[in-house]
């Protein structure tokens, strides 16, 4: 039993309490120290079927390929995340559709804060945490080439900020859609790119994810204008109250400082979008320049054709001629 006891400590969620409703009694969850104990199983785990879809997926792959070094990583980085954000979309959706909170869009400022969490949703929560920590020493396990670790650790230090972020101030249920969206374009992209690898002529699902980036873009930035500028502002309990978890709704009862995190956020979105269309742009101009030069070498060809047919004679008022300057035509003899 002693063991028995450890082994959910580092396998199950902790901090279960019985929340009263109409129908009984619902278990539901909060967060605490003992999350850290099951985070690290689950880093364990995570690293674990790292290592299972690079050995048994991946490298089988990557030997019919024969990619470059540089590309050889970046298919494995966009291989790994193909596979963990194929799961966390259809896992996250789940989660979303099966608690209501796309259903009933208020829920994700009602009875803020949201301090007891499902199951399902604070499962889903120490999950994610544990991937992207995970991340940290895959750096070291895959090698990764120096000029490529400050981005992906800007990339991790991103992901875990906002989901540990959601987590401790209780705004899980904003996190998750969010994470929804973001997930999602993430998906297309690095699917677009392993296409890439493998055929370099084939853009087109490029093109598909610009669409989808830029719509999660715009519902992004919606839903933060709608939660933050519309939502927050009428929770009825207004006071800062730290051991009840509501961190924030007093501040969002004042327009400076509801109207001054909109802004950020604006600005911050405004900034993906601007390295978006640059990265587009520097991609036509690749692409055109390209297409142009197919075409001089197209013409080239054409003019090195038309060269080789004159080198096998001249013409001399309309009539071919050939080196010696007699005409190929076989001349007739008259009859006798």
């Amino acid at each position: 039993q002693v063991t028995a006891k450890t082994a959910f400590l580092f396998i199950l969620p902790q901090y279960n309490v019985s929340v009263p409703t109409a129908d009984g009694e619902l278990v539901q969850y909060h967060y605490g120290l003992k999350d850290l104990v099951t985070i690290l199983f689950y880093i364990f785990i995570a690293i674990v079927l790292h290592a299972v879809v690079q050995e048994y997926i991946l490298d089988k792959i990557n030997r019919r390929l024969h990619l470059s070094k540089v590309k050889h990583s970046k298919f494995n980085e966009s291989g790994q995340l193909v596979a963990f954000h194929l799961t966390s979309v259809i896992w996250c959706l789940y989660v979303v559709v099966t608690e209501g909170y796309i259903s009933n869009p208020r829920s994700l400022w009602e009875n803020y804060p949201h301090v007891y969490l499902p199951y399902q949703v604070k499962f889903f929560y120490l999950c994610q945490l544990a991937y992207w920590l995970h991340a940290l020493p895959e750096l070291y396990f895959q090698k990764v080439r120096k000029e490529e670790i400050p981005r992906q650790l800007r990339c991790i230090s991103l992901y875990l900020l906002h989901i540990a972020g959601a987590y401790l101030l209780n705004l899980t249920r904003l996190g998750l859609i969010l994470l929804l969206l973001q997930y999602l374009a993430e998906f297309f992209f690095h699917i677009a790119r392993l296409v890439y690898f493998t055929d370099e002529n084939n853009e087109k699902l490029f093109n598909v994810w610009a669409v989808v980036f830029v719509v999660t873009r715009l519902f992004t930035l919606t839903l933060y204008i709608l939660v933050i500028g519309f939502g927050l502002p009428r929770v009825e309990s207004q006071a800062l109250d730290p051991e009840r978890g509501n961190f924030f709704s007093f501040l969002f009862n004042h327009v400076l400082f509801r109207m001054s995190v909109l802004l950020l956020v604006c600005l911050f979105q405004a900034s993906v979008m601007w390295r978006f269309i640059h990265f587009q742009l520097r991609r036509w101009r690749e692409y055109w320049n390209e297409q142009s030069s197919r075409k001089r070498a197209a013409a080239g060809t054409k003019q090195q054709t038309k060269l080789l047919k004159r080198d096998s004679g001249y013409h001399e008022n309309g009539v071919v001629k050939a080196e010696n300057g007699t005409s190929p035509r076989t001349k007739k003899l008259k009859s006798p």
